[in-house]
């Protein structure tokens, strides 16, 4: 029995419907939220907020990471110990903070998104004395950015870079010199007991 070209046509369409309804019930799975694309180019940080004058990551696992300007307005590291900051690649991350580009803001659970236990915590302070909070969360699906939330209230998605440029001061702390670890104090030979009398 031949089948019309009529039927393989509604056969085609119907396929491509039920496949057009998969393709959109695995998407709203994929997403966890609502998303809102930021209109125009937006930061985390802008000109207002003023200049950065303290680090401080600390990540998950690991050592914290902070670095600070001093009276002279010179970097040092503070954790995990005191000692002369590398000015160049410290200004480097410090100055990432005012690229941190907003994509998208987003709503829901906060749990979803990583924030319940968080990768990252970065704590700024600037220079008029006002302290931002960044927790970075998971990586988004797409692997475009991270989820972001800045003082405990507004959530979004970042970009990677400068994310990244930022935690790396938890692998790589910008020493100006290696320390060099200490040495330990010499150790003394036990004195044999003159009261024990050694067997022939």
């Amino acid at each position: 029995m031949k089948i019309k070209s009529q039927t393989w046509i509604v056969l085609v369409i119907f396929a491509l419907m039920v496949g057009a309804v998969y393709y959109l019930n695995n998407k709203k799975e994929t997403e966890p939220a609502d998303t809102t694309p930021t209109v125009g180019v937006a930061f985390v940080f802008n000109e207002s907020d003023g200049i950065a004058n303290s680090i401080e990551v600390k990540p998950s696992t690991g050592e914290t990471i902070r670095v600070a300007r001093d009276a002279n307005n010179v970097w040092a590291l503070e954790l995990p110990i005191e000692t002369e900051a590398d000015q160049s690649s410290t200004e480097a991350a410090a100055s990432q903070l005012s690229a941190l580009q907003v994509i998208s803001t987003v709503d829901g659970d906060p749990s979803i998104f990583g924030f319940d236990a968080p990768g990252y915590i970065i704590t700024i302070g600037f220079a008029d004395g006002e302290t931002h909070t960044l927790e970075i969360g998971d990586s988004t699906p797409t692997n475009s950015g991270y989820y972001v939330r800045l003082d405990k209230k507004k959530m979004m998605i970042v970009g990677l870079s400068g994310i990244d440029a930022l935690t790396q001061l938890a692998f790589f702390p910008p020493y100006l010199n290696t320390p060099t670890p200490s040495p330990l104090p010499p150790t003394e030979a036990p004195v044999p007991d003159s009261s024990v009398t050694p067997t022939p």
